[in-house]
């Protein structure tokens, strides 16, 4: 007979595993096209840290620009997460950078990685993180790197429990 923690820990592990397999069923990561940039605007902005809170605009359009240079660089794509009913529920971006460390191989960056506030803790998070690695492995990147605001400390512990490393000291100068 199996000890009570084991049959809890068991029971939660085949939940778990119930619960990433029906994330997985309800979500779909594509690229995200224009039709998606309202919904993208809006979860960046509401996760906004202090530095960013009066830099940002209230209208989705003053981001078109922006939007439209990105997604046709040959470098970069914008994805998001769409659930059942193709609301988009996350999003991120995906920057290949060239360079000579590691016999030249690219570097996968990911920035303004985001899940909407009432979708957190479903495994999406998860599931856009598996799928920009396999979209790194694909371009053979020595690595993915990206940078989080000190003040998300939540963001980082779910970093490390992916297996992330905080490997450097980063610094920002604002030209805004």
């Amino acid at each position: 007979m199996m000890p009570l923690a084991c049959v809890l820990s068991t029971g939660l592990l085949g939940a778990l595993s119930e619960m990433r397999r029906k994330v997985k069923t309800e979500i779909e990561i594509q690229k995200a096209d224009l039709s998606h940039l309202q919904d993208i605007v809006a979860i960046i902005n509401a996760g906004a840290t202090r530095i960013r809170q009066d830099k940002e605009f209230d209208d989705w359009q003053d981001y078109r620009a922006a939007f439209e240079a990105l997604v046709a660089a040959p470098e970069v794509d914008i994805y998001v997460a769409l659930n059942g009913i193709g609301e988009v529920v996350g999003t991120y971006q995906i920057h290949f950078l060239k360079g000579l460390a590691f016999r030249g191989r690219p570097r996968a960056e990911l920035e303004s990685v985001h899940v909407r506030s009432d979708q957190r803790g479903k495994g999406i998070g998860r599931l856009m993180m598996e799928h920009a690695e396999e979209l790194a492995r694909a371009q053979n990147a020595c690595m993915v790197q990206l940078t989080s605001n000190r003040e998300r400390e939540g963001s980082h512990q779910f970093y490390r429990r992916l297996g992330y490393d905080q490997s450097h000291l980063g610094y920002k100068k604002m030209m805004i």
